[in-house]
């Protein structure tokens, strides 16, 4: 046993938007970001930064946005999330096969938990009774029964090549793996750890999102320039959503409406409507390699890591417009802070 102490359809023009799309979405996000504003009062004050390629986390002053630290964690940190009471951070070291914990507040580490198998991508059920880790190079999902403050392996599942990002139902029924190498979408059965089902997907899918009441599957179709939209009950493709080369992982705007996706080959980022399923905007003269993405609690900030660039970039969203950039370590993946915007 492990403890843990722990905006209607809109058409953008390619490459950049026309004076009249700029001021249409500038306007249409100010107005959403008042429903964005959920988070816990006070603002965020250090930035959290994993850099998967020098085995360390960055943290970074955001007021000033200078990196004040780099604190060595393990091999390959590549994801991370809050434990579900929201008091600390795990940081996932997939070739570490361990995940430290951390303060979210102040970026100091408190602990470290051992014998998590390869855990490149992790995450808890919404109930908080299951706890999944997505092993990446050894083709495997090992799903932990939880119970507060401990983890017990429950079975590990042999699944298809590079099993990469998680997404549940509300119910906590299901959880949905992409298994990026052998392109396919495969679905388990959290209470009996069984696979329901497969299906084949575009080239190389990773980033998952539910939309709101779990009607539909978002995937970031890393291989090719889309999101593919699957309506998962009946499993079946609805439609392509055309982004930018390198559709990666997503981050919701945090009004239950939107939700953005980073480019990693094109450099840009996109905004999707969830309620209509079309691209609302672009967000583009990035750096290589937008991945994953951090909102300030007023939903006015988004903070992003460059992966190929060993940058982190600051992101006035209003204006969908690039205002700072800080070098940080060797492939920069997940990024962190709290207070945040909700994740809705």
């Amino acid at each position: 046993m492990l403890t843990i102490g722990v905006m209607h359809k809109y058409s953008v023009f390619k490459g950049v938007f026309s004076a009249l799309s700029g001021i249409f979405l500038v306007f249409s996000l100010q107005s959403q970001m008042t429903s964005a504003q959920t988070s816990p009062a006070g603002e965020p004050k250090v930035a959290i930064v994993l850099n998967s390629g020098d085995a360390s986390v960055s943290l970074i002053d955001m007021q000033t946005r200078q990196v004040t630290k780099t604190v060595p964690v393990g091999k390959e940190p590549h994801h991370l999330m809050m434990t579900p009471d929201q008091k600390t951070l795990l940081i996932a070291n997939a070739a570490g096969n361990d995940v430290v914990t951390m303060n979210p507040a102040n970026g100091e580490l408190t602990g470290r938990i051992p014998d998590i198998i390869d855990p490149y991508q992790i995450g808890y059920s919404p109930n908080r009774q299951w706890f999944v880790a997505n092993g990446n190079r050894l083709n495997r999902v090992d799903i932990y029964s939880a119970d507060g403050t401990n983890l017990k392996l429950a079975k590990s599942i042999k699944l298809g090549k590079t099993p990469s990002h998680i997404a549940f139902t509300s119910d906590s029924k299901t959880a949905f793996i992409t298994l990026q190498d052998s392109s396919e979408l495969a679905a388990i059965d959290l209470a009996t750890q069984t696979v329901l089902w497969k299906m084949p997907t575009g080239h190389v899918p990773a980033g998952l999102w539910m939309t709101p009441g779990d009607q539909y599957l978002l995937i970031g179709i890393t291989g090719e320039d889309n999101v593919q939209v699957i309506d998962w009950k009946n499993r079946k493709e609805v439609k392509r959503i055309f982004t930018g080369k390198g559709a990666h992982n997503f981050r919701p705007l945090g009004d239950k409406k939107h939700v953005f996706v980073g480019n990693r080959i094109a450099s840009t980022i996109s905004l999707i409507n969830m309620q209509t399923l079309e691209k609302e905007g672009d967000i583009t003269g990035l750096p290589s390699g937008p991945d994953d993405m951090e909102i300030t609690p007023d939903g006015k900030t988004m903070w992003v890591t460059f992966r190929f660039a060993k940058k982190v970039g600051v992101i006035d969203i209003p204006s969908m417009k690039l205002l700072a950039t800080i070098p940080v370590g060797r492939s920069p993946h997940g990024i962190f802070f709290y207070p945040r915007a909700s994740w809705e």
